[in-house]
């Protein structure tokens, strides 16, 4: 053994062979951490003055082989200067670019993930083999940063700028046959057979018959462009890019221009400035955020992974009302592989919901995701009924039917009858309370909410909602069946529009007040999509739906009277009583007409000045900040509400629900962690200023407590 580590082992195989295989001890993947480097560092060392060395193959013990850094040292590191970040990345790719420097030739063998950190440990080697069931990639901009372990350096000399770019930009994976056709990989093997070809790689090295000399020069030398096809190639990709990323998130444009910065350096030089370019984006707020959201993202996943022992399985799933929504269901649970009943109590509704499975799934084949084949596998799992003759088989059902508490009352009582008594009966609504619903329930401990957001196939939110009397069963087994098909899980306490719709329509709430004291509301619109919103609350409301939105207002008014509900008529009781409900009746706060490829594209209508100015006692100019304020203000206030309330336990999932379930714009880390950004303190005189526009706009006590001891909401 020529060094033994808790994360890193290297001995001597064969023939002046060796091999340094990652294990990080006590850990389920592998991951650069602090041990994980210094251990590189000191086996790095050992192999430069072992004496009959001749190669090294680099491997993991573990299914994956690098998942990246340890993002939860990141916060920390990240508080210190930029000059301490700086000279942070410098030592750390002291260590790679020792490892390239070996003096013998180097091979990694890419055996399964290999991202970030992970896949900057396999440029810095020579050559790579990889596995075809192996992913390779640098996804550091979802992050708000870019490689800083010398991947700008090292793979755009080796697979040339615009590949680079693009891996670099996207922030994406690539597997085996993508990273050997653009160069970042020299082999794509079985992973039978990955060692093999690995240690077949290093001999011909070592024999001269590959010149890893000359790879290395490569490597460490200047990008080979030109100084017009450098400007061509990086001010092209700059325009493009900063396009698709949009202006708040400015990390892959960083990148770009750190790339073309060090295009005519050698590889010390060149790492020196990804490393400043690194540290600059490290310290801005949309770092901060997004690396708070991956964080919040892990603990939610570990919470859901400490209910799994509670759970019982779900082999066979339910949904009861097809059409749309019961359709995407359907679509989701057999796509992830469990099979479902879609009952209805027509035959045009089990129509639409397999009219709406059919046409994803189609696009699924068309964008080449899937063959035929596996379509219609995904079809068999999905089995149409007009009765209930094949439910006493079921482990769960999703009950979707219309948001009417009387029919839903009567179909949870109907359906409770026929299932197994340890059937988990769990209920789609996105306003009425579980305990109202459990009321006539035999077993309200089987009984529980489970929120869809629509389209169901594209949000990835799943409230789960806790009634009285519901079961710690009844919730692991949901949050399990939640898991299986791929969507995130957040358990909530019963209440009116549980964590999300509770939220949202304050939000709303600051747009109707605004229209009334006389906004625009297209600017609305243009400023808070200019804040982050994927829309803008006018624009929101039209998808919504009119009818929605006053349902559920209705819904929200009666559970919170001080500061839901209004004693004049508002904007959208006028949307409503006109008939104009959104995209749905083609016409609301816009006009709605399709485009050449059949989707639905927003217009001016003229015509709603006239319904506004209804509503409105005068008019007059709003500054942009004075916009989000108003808008903000009453959101975040009900989120802090929600947490006092224990409607949510922590945090990190409230703010997640926000970002999953209503586009929240991540950049921002949520609404706690906005209220954070501001201070807390700041916050709380902002509210203030809006004190005579009503309760929405009350800071709790609490939060006032928080302002005065300087607490945060995370750290």
């Amino acid at each position: 053994m020529i060094y033994a580590g808790k994360a890193i082992t290297v001995k001597e195989i064969e023939d002046g062979i060796a091999v340094l295989t990652f294990d990080l001890q006590g850990e389920s993947v592998n991951k650069f951490n602090r041990l994980t480097l210094t251990e590189l560092a000191e086996a790095t060392q050992k192999l430069q003055s072992q004496q009959g060395i001749t190669g090294l193959v680099v491997t993991s013990n573990k299914d994956c082989f690098i998942v990246g850094a340890d993002i939860t040292e990141f916060q920390e590191l990240f508080a210190g200067s930029e000059e301490e970040l700086v000279a942070n990345n410098l030592e750390a790719n002291k260590i790679f670019s020792a490892v390239e420097d070996l003096p013998f030739p180097t091979v990694t063998a890419i055996n399964g993930i290999a991202l970030g950190g992970g896949f900057e440990m396999c440029l810095s080697t020579d050559f790579r083999v990889m596995s075809t069931s192996a992913k390779v990639g640098l996804p550091e901009v979802k992050l708000g940063i870019f490689p800083g372990f010398g991947g700008t350096v090292r793979l755009s000399r080796l697979v040339g700028a615009d590949y680079a770019i693009e891996w670099i930009c996207a922030g994406g994976e690539k597997r085996a046959e993508q990273a050997l056709k653009e160069g970042a990989v020299d082999a794509a093997v079985a992973p039978e057979k990955l060692m093999d070809a690995a240690l077949s790689v290093l001999r011909q090295a070592i024999e001269g018959k590959l010149d890893y000399k000359a790879r290395r020069e490569e490597k460490t030398g200047k990008l080979k462009l030109n100084p017009m096809e450098s400007m061509m190639a990086f001010e092209t990709a700059k325009g493009y890019v900063a396009g698709q990323a949009g202006r708040n998130y400015p990390a892959p444009v960083e990148a770009i221009k750190v790339m073309q910065k060090h295009a005519g350096m050698t590889r010390d030089k060149a790492i020196e400035v990804e490393a400043k370019g690194f540290a600059k984006m490290a310290k801005t707020s949309v770092a901060h955020s997004l690396i708070g959201l991956f964080l919040n993202d892990q603990e939610l996943k570990k919470k859901a992974k400490d209910l799994e022992p509670k759970a019982g399985a779900v082999k066979q799933a339910a949904v009861l009302g097809a059409g749309i929504m019961g359709g995407g269901v359907a679509y989701q649970s057999a796509l992830k592989g469990t099979p479902i009943l879609m009952k209805d109590i027509n035959q045009s509704g089990i129509d639409l919901g397999l009219k709406e499975a059919k046409k994803l799934l189609t696009k699924r084949v068309e964008k080449g995701r899937m063959n035929a084949s596996e379509m219609a596998d995904v079809l068999n799992r999905i089995t149409p009924a007009l009765s209930y003759g094949d439910f006493g088989t079921v482990d769960l059902v999703v009950e979707a039917v219309v948001e009417n508490p009387k029919v839903k009352d009567i179909v949870l009582r109907e359906v409770e009858d026929l299932v197994r008594e340890d059937t988990i009966l769990t209920s789609n609504t996105s306003t009425i309370s579980i305990n109202r619903l459990a009321q006539n329930l035999k077993r309200p401990e089987n009984f529980c909410g489970m929120h869809f957001f629509n389209p169901v196939h594209m949000m990835p939110l799943v409230e789960v909602i806790r009634g009285e009397k519901t079961s710690e069963k009844a919730i692991a087994t949901t949050v399990a069946y939640a898991k299986a098909m791929g969507k995130t899980p957040i358990v909530v306490n019963d209440c009116p529009g549980f964590l999300v719709n509770r939220i949202l329509f304050p939000y709303f709430g600051g747009f109707i007040g605004l229209v009334r004291d006389g906004a625009d509301f297209q600017q609305v619109d243009k400023v808070m999509e200019r804040f982050g919103w994927p829309m803008g609350p006018a624009y929101l409301l039209d998808v919504v739906g009119m009818d929605t939105a006053k349902h559920a207002g209705d819904v929200m008014a009666e559970g919170f009277p001080d500061r839901m509900s209004y004693s004049e008529t508002t904007i959208i009781d006028v949307m409503f009583d006109k008939g104009r409900y959104g995209q749905k009746s083609d016409k609301g706060f816009y006009a709605y007409e399709l485009d050449k490829k059949g989707k639905q594209k927003k217009i001016v209508d003229d015509s709603v000045d006239a319904l506004i100015k209804s509503v409105q006692k005068s008019q007059r100019d709003f500054s942009e900040e004075e916009i989000i304020e108003r808008m903000m203000a009453p959101l975040c206030i009900e989120t802090v509400r929600c947490l006092e309330d224990g409607i949510v336990e922590t945090a990190a999932e409230a703010d997640m629900g926000l970002i999953f379930g209503i586009g929240f714009p991540p950049f921002r880390g949520g609404a706690l962690r906005y209220i954070d950004s501001l201070g807390v303190e700041e916050f709380c005189k902002i509210a203030d200023k809006y004190a005579d526009l009503g309760a929405l706009y009350h800071p709790t006590q609490g939060l006032r407590d928080m302002a005065k001891s300087g607490k945060k909401f995370f750290g």
